[in-house]
C-alpha cells in the first residue's frame, strides 16, 4: 500500500501528503495520531503540531517560515497561514562544513563529438547565430533552406537562434549580450557555426569575432548582410560548405568527465525537494566524482538556504564570491525597487510550495553534497570541474540559456507542473510525480516521481545515469525531438 504522507526529517513539524486526503482521516506519524481537520492536497503541508502566531513551521530539518496565526494539528499549511522569515541584505561568517561523498570512479563512457579545443559534444549541430535581431528574418529563412536541401541528414540539426539585442544596448546588457553569443558560438555541440550581422549594429562583427579569441575558421563562418549582394545566395553557399565538413564528423568514445551538465528547476511543486531534485542532487555527486561537472544557478531560489552552499565553499575566497553572489543579487531587486523575497510563483504555490525558504531548500538539493569550487558570473564560461554555482535568474529560459552558455552540454529541468520550452542544448524534463509523466509524455523525458510509489532513489539513480549516457551519445529528448528550441538573454537596463 502506498504511503500517504512523507515527513522528511526528524525535526520537521509538518508532513507533506503523498497523494489527496481528506477531512476526517486518521493519520499515524509515528507515535502521533492525527486527525485531519481539512481536505490536503497532494504535495501539500499539514501540521503535526499546534502551532502559536510567530511559531516556526520546520521542513527539511531547517525553518521554512513562520505561522502568521494560530494553527491547529492536522491543519492544511500554506501561504495563507505561513510567512516567510526572510528580509534584507545579510552580513554571513564561514562556517565549513566539506564533505566529500564516497562515490566511487565507475570508469564509465558516453559517444560524444571530441573538437579540436579538447572540449566534448554530445551533439553535432549547424547553428545560425545572429549578431543583432534585425537579421533575425534571414537566419531563420537560411536554416529553413537548408533543412529542406538536406533532409536533415548528415547532423542533428540545424537551428536558427534568433534573439532582439545586438544594438540599442548599453554598458553591462551590451556587454552580456556579447558573452552569451560568444559562449554559443563556440559550444561544443555545434560542430559548425554562421554568425550573420547586418553591419551598423553596436555588436560590430569585427571586433565581435576578435571577442572570440582563438577558434576554428573553418567551422566558424560569418556573413555581414549589408555588404554582400544577396545574403540568400552568399549565406547558402557558406552553409552548403559547413554541412559538408559537419556530415564527416563521427562520434568516439570519451570519459564521463568531459560530461558538464546544468541543474535548473521550474514549475515545482511539494515533491521537488522530495524526489526530483534530490535525485539530481545524487547524480551531481556522482558526475562530480567522476571527474565531470555540475553547475547551479536561480540565484533568487537560493535565499534562505544561502548559507549551506556557504559552507560548502571550499576555501574562504570561494565563500567571499558566493557572498556577492547572493548579496548583489539581493542589491539588484533593491536597485529596482522590488520585493527581495516575491516568491514563490502561483504554480509553486498550488504544487504545495508556501515561501521562498520552502522553495530553495528543495531547489538547492540539486547539487547534492559536494563541494563548491567556483562561482561564476553571468557570460562566464567554466574553468574547474566539479561543482560550480552560476549568477542568473531563476526565470526558465534565461537561467538554462545562462547554463548553456557556461559550457553545459545538457540541462536537467526538474518540475511538478510541467513546461515544454528547451534550450540551445538538450533540456531534459524530470517530473517530481507520476501524474505529471503519464498526462504529458510528450514533455517529460524521465519519472522521478516513481520514487513516491515504492523504487529506491538508489535504483532509481542508476537508471537515471543509464538515460543521461544515452542522451549524451545521441537519443533526443522531447524538446529536440519537437524542435522547441530558444535563446533568452538577460536584460536589466535601458533600450536606446
Amino acid at each position: 500500500m502506498q504511503t500517504q504522507y512523507i515527513k522528511i526529517n526528524a525535526e520537521d513539524n509538518v508532513a507533506v501528503a503523498i497523494s489527496a486526503l481528506q477531512t476526517g482521516s486518521n493519520i499515524r506519524v509515528g507515535e502521533q495520531d492525527i486527525l485531519l481537520l481539512q481536505d490536503i492536497p497532494a504535495g501539500h503541508k499539514f501540521a503535526l503540531k499546534n502551532f502559536a502566531a510567530n511559531d516556526f513551521i520546520v521542513k527539511y530539518g531547517y525553518a521554512i517560515g513562520h505561522a502568521r496565526e494560530d494553527i491547529q494539528i492536522g491543519t492544511w499549511v500554506n501561504e495563507k497561514n505561513i510567512k516567510t522569515n526572510l528580509d534584507g541584505v545579510l552580513e554571513y561568517t564561514y562556517s565549513p562544513k566539506l564533505v566529500c561523498p564516497d562515490i566511487k570512479s565507475q570508469n564509465l563512457t558516453f559517444n560524444g563529438y571530441l573538437r579540436t579545443n579538447g572540449s566534448a559534444g554530445v551533439r553535432n549541430e549547424i547553428w545560425l547565430i545572429p549578431t543583432v535581431g534585425c537579421v533575425n528574418g534571414t537566419i531563420n529563412q537560411l536554416a529553413e533552406q537548408l533543412r529542406r536541401e538536406t533532409n536533415g541528414v548528415g547532423v542533428d540539426a540545424i537551428v536558427a537562434f534568433p534573439h532582439n539585442y545586438g544594438c540599442s544596448q548599453l554598458g553591462e546588457d551590451h556587454e552580456n549580450t556579447r558573452k552569451i553569443l560568444r559562449n554559443m558560438v563556440l559550444h561544443p555541440n555545434a560542430g559548425a557555426v554562421f554568425v550573420v550581422g547586418l553591419g551598423c549594429e553596436n555588436n560590430q562583427l569585427k571586433a565581435f569575432k576578435e571577442y572570440l579569441g582563438d577558434f576554428d575558421a573553418s567551422r566558424i563562418r560569418f556573413m555581414e548582410t549589408q555588404k554582400v549582394k544577396d545574403e540568400y545566395e552568399d549565406g547558402m553557399e557558406v552553409l552548403r560548405e559547413l554541412h559538408a565538413l559537419v556530415s564527416a564528423d563521427v562520434r568516439t568514445e570519451l570519459p564521463l568527465s568531459k560530461l558538464k551538465v546544468g541543474l535548473k528547476c521550474g514549475g515545482s511543486d511539494g515533491f521537488s525537494g522530495i524526489t526530483a531534485n534530490p535525485l539530481l542532487g545524487l547524480f551531481s555527486d556522482f558526475l562530480v566524482a567522476q571527474g565531470g561537472t555540475t553547475v547551479l544557478t536561480e540565484v533568487p531560489e537560493m535565499f534562505g538556504a544561502e548559507t549551506i552552499l556557504m559552507n560548502r565553499c571550499e576555501t574562504p575566497e570561494m565563500f567571499e564570491k558566493t557572498v556577492h553572489l547572493i548579496n548583489d543579487f539581493k542589491g539588484y531587486f533593491i536597485k529596482n525597487e522590488q520585493p527581495i523575497y516575491e516568491n514563490p510563483s502561483p504554480g509553486n504555490k498550488a504544487g504545495g510550495i508556501s515561501t521562498l525558504e520552502e522553495k530553495s531548500l528543495g531547489c538547492t538539493q540539486k547539487c547534492g553534497k559536494s563541494v563548491v569550487k567556483d562561482v561564476l558570473m553571468y557570460g562566464d564560461r567554466i574553468d574547474t570541474n566539479g561543482l560550480n554555482l552560476l549568477s542568473a535568474p531563476g526565470n526558465d529560459l534565461v537561467a538554462a540559456t545562462a547554463l548553456g552558455s557556461v559550457g553545459c552540454q545538457i540541462v536537467l529541468f526538474t518540475t511538478g507542473r510541467g513546461t515544454p520550452f528547451g534550450t540551445f542544448v538538450p533540456t531534459m524534463k524530470i517530473s517530481t510525480n507520476s501524474a505529471l509523466f503519464n498526462n504529458k509524455p510528450g514533455w517529460i523525458d524521465f519519472n522521478a516521481g516513481a520514487i513516491l510509489e515504492n523504487k529506491t532513489m538508489e535504483d532509481t539513480l542508476e537508471a537515471f545515469v543509464a538515460y543521461i549516457i544515452k542522451v549524451a551519445s545521441g537519443e533526443m529528448v522531447n524538446n529536440e525531438k519537437k524542435n522547441y528550441r530558444e535563446i533568452a538573454i538577460w536584460k536589466s537596463g535601458v533600450t536606446l
